[in-house]
């Protein structure tokens, strides 16, 4: 995967086994920017537009593992997802496809929970894996849990960084 020590690059893309190049993007906000306050526990804290494109031949789902990195007792979740249709390329602000499936985040609930750090910058990583199946998990699936499940099964990943402090 492409660091995201680099907040210049836009977006961060991922080149994977199948020769093709996974790219996420997103309409409210570019890669290193700020994240609006639409999309944060100050706002209405709805998921952002997602675009994906490049998604590598072989892949029959996808998932979506949104955290921030710089949360002071480590990384906290703020998403988990998966089981997003390869056919859709789009995750519509506030609303996912319906064979998508949430699981549970940092906060102990299901659901997109936006950005509300305590305080300072805090980077936020909307991570997508290209994956060579679908995956049968229950509703109390964490961002680890997924990870341990989809080892093995990524043919592909992707990130897309956005930055946010509250006023």
């Amino acid at each position: 995967m492409t660091s995201g020590n680099n907040p210049a690059q836009s977006p961060l893309i991922s080149s994977g086994a199948n020769g093709g190049l996974i790219e996420l993007t997103s309409t409210a906000f570019k890669a290193g920017d700020s994240i609006p306050d639409k999309h944060t526990c100050q706002g209405e804290n709805i998921s952002p537009p997602l675009t994906l494109s490049g998604v590598p031949a072989g892949t029959e789902s996808l998932a979506l593992i949104m955290d921030d990195p710089d949360a002071p007792g480590g990384t906290f979740t703020h998403w988990v997802v998966w089981n997003l249709p390869v056919d859709q390329s789009q995750i519509k602000e506030g609303a996912l496809p319906q064979a998508a499936q949430e699981g549970v985040t940092s906060y102990g609930q299901a659901g997109y929970n936006g950005p509300c750090p305590p305080s300072g910058e805090h980077r936020y990583y909307f991570k997508v894996f290209a994956l060579s199946s679908k995956l049968d998990l229950p509703a109390t699936t964490t961002a680890d849990d997924l990870i341990r499940v989809m080892e093995g099964k990524i043919l592909e990943e992707t990130q897309l960084m956005g930055i946010y402090a509250q006023n």
